[in-house]
């Protein structure tokens, strides 16, 4: 596999990477594992079932905080942008481990933030939910 293949592979947000429909939200919501890094909630699990790629993930935002679609809108277009570009460490694990992840980011701070905010805090939560990928991992063995 050629360079271009690498950039495309970790420099996209491609539809096949995107979470969507019910049955893989259920179950992400009824049996997953959760935890905050501020603005950030991430809710993650390892599905049962085999997926078409190795992480599925999914970006939300508070109708409660941001009662305007257009502020929601911006919001979720930040963070998917923001996850787009930090996102490589994250699939290297799950190829390293041989493991599908599916995940979900809420955001729950009640101000609107900019991409240097989002920024600075997205590879924290990268780092956190390998961290505990890792821990799950070693407890299986």
């Amino acid at each position: 596999m050629g360079l271009f293949y690498f950039m495309v592979k970790y420099s996209s947000y491609g539809k096949h990477e995107k979470l969507k429909g019910h049955k893989l939200i259920n179950q992400l919501f009824a049996k997953g594992r959760s935890f905050a890094i501020l603005p950030f909630k991430v809710f993650y699990t390892q599905p049962n079932e085999k997926l078409d790629s190795r992480v599925k993930a999914g970006m939300g935002v508070s109708k409660k905080y941001f009662r305007r679609a257009v502020h929601r809108n911006r919001v979720k277009r930040l963070m998917r942008e923001v996850y787009r570009t930090e996102k490589k460490p994250l699939y290297d694990f799950a190829e390293q481990q041989d493991k599908q992840l599916v995940l979900f980011i809420l955001y729950i701070d009640k101000t609107l933030p900019d991409l240097n905010q989002l920024k600075n805090k997205m590879p924290f939560v990268i780092a956190r939910l390998i961290k505990q990928l890792h821990e799950t991992v070693t407890e299986d063995t």
